[in-house]
């Protein structure tokens, strides 16, 4: 079992100023889990912890059952690879690969054999007697990779290891990091900005900002069930749409949205949310997805100001009152001139509304207070 639990961890530098506050993290044996967020938002300083290069503030870690908060990284059984590749450079391919375990004194004759096998399983076998200065950018990261492989670790950790390929390698190492995954069956813990890789590589991902978790779910859930404005606004391309200046009404029992005037009678699922959660009539904001934006009908108006064709789909921005509207549109039926300048009419379905308190931008469907993954301030001061 390589299960990873990180309860109540924090980390407070001598300046007094905390990098991350209170997270709680339940990572599953064999899960592939992603911390990502914008810069200086703590999911390195989180790794680190793990790894053990970062020392401890509060809280407790768990590895495999065992609390090792005072464990030296040696003897956590792990591997991490850092966004810079660090392979020795007067070293082989080889020697790279096998460098950990020759240093544990392991017999050589099993040192070959376990470099041969992640050479195999990564494709660098035919690198194995080159130096690192011959290899491409895509090739010293699967050098990397493997050397933290060979140690058959319970626990892979990962920063950023894609930032410094181009978008192209990018691509190709995701796909590699996908394979891989399913060849070696461990844990995982994954650190990126980039949110394409957050969705595609994880069972899970854990959204943060400020130091606080705000969000903990599969990709999907964080797609269709944002718990506040950040979160919404983070995951997702394009960005979710925002519009500023919206209520929620309540009338004869049922609720609406109201948006630039318009009215939508929400569905019978939010009804009963908010029924529940007993909502009062607030002002709100109201986020849509691009993707769930249709053309050619509704009772809301834009004036097209680009419009991208991307062979399958059409990116068209819009400017509708003082809200810019990004809409994803496929081309095939469309049916409607999208040209610059025209102005169009559009619309959604009620049930793909996302509904953020005003004050607090907290998600008035799916946020949930009494979660243990919903510790972030309420507050997040969402710039528009």
């Amino acid at each position: 079992m390589s299960e990873v639990i990180l309860k109540g961890i924090k980390k407070v530098y001598d300046n007094k100023v905390t990098a991350v506050h209170d997270v709680n993290i339940n990572i599953k044996d064999k899960e592939f889990i992603v911390l990502v967020g914008p810069s200086g938002c703590g999911k390195s300083t989180t790794l680190r912890m793990v790894a053990g290069l970062e020392e401890i503030s509060g809280g407790e870690l768990y590895i495999d059952g065992k609390l090792v908060n005072d464990v030296a990284p040696k003897d956590r059984d792990i591997a991490m690879v850092f966004q810079s590749y660090a392979l020795y450079p007067h070293m082989t391919v080889r020697d790279n690969l096998g460098f950990a375990l020759k240093l544990k004194k392991v017999d050589p004759a099993e040192i070959k054999k376990k470099v041969e096998e992640v050479a195999e399983i990564l494709d660098i076998t035919q690198y194995l007697d080159r130096k690192p200065k011959a290899l491409s950018g895509g090739q010293r990261q699967r050098v990397a990779i493997g050397r933290a492989m060979v140690r058959d670790p319970k626990v892979f950790l990962m920063d950023e290891p894609l930032s410094n390929l181009d978008a192209k390698l990018r691509n190709q190492m995701r796909a590699e990091i996908i394979k891989l995954r399913q060849r070696i069956n461990t844990t995982f813990m994954y650190v990126t900005h980039d949110q394409t890789e957050a969705m595609t590589l994880a069972d899970r991902i854990v959204i943060m900002k400020d130091g606080f978790v705000n969000q903990i779910g599969t990709p999907q859930e964080l797609f269709n069930k944002p718990v506040n404005l950040f979160v919404a606004g983070f995951i997702g391309m394009p960005v979710m749409n925002f519009f500023d200046g919206c209520k929620l009404l309540c009338e004869n029992g049922k609720y609406f949205a109201e948006v630039r005037g318009v009215k939508f009678e929400l569905s019978d699922f939010q009804q009963k949310a908010l029924q529940q959660k007993g909502a009062k009539p607030c002002d709100i904001v109201v986020g849509i997805r691009p993707q769930h934006i249709s053309v050619g009908k509704g009772e809301l108006s834009a004036k097209i100001e680009v419009s991208e064709m991307l062979g399958s789909e059409y990116n068209i921005h819009a400017r509708s009152g003082d809200d810019e509207v990004v809409m994803v549109i496929p081309t095939v039926g469309l049916g409607e001139d999208v040209s610059m300048g025209r102005v169009v009419k559009f619309s959604t379905q009620p049930e793909l509304l996302q509904l953020f308190d005003k004050e607090t931008g907290n998600n008035l469907i799916w946020y949930d207070p009494a979660s243990a993954e919903a510790n972030a301030p309420e507050c997040m001061n969402y710039d528009f």
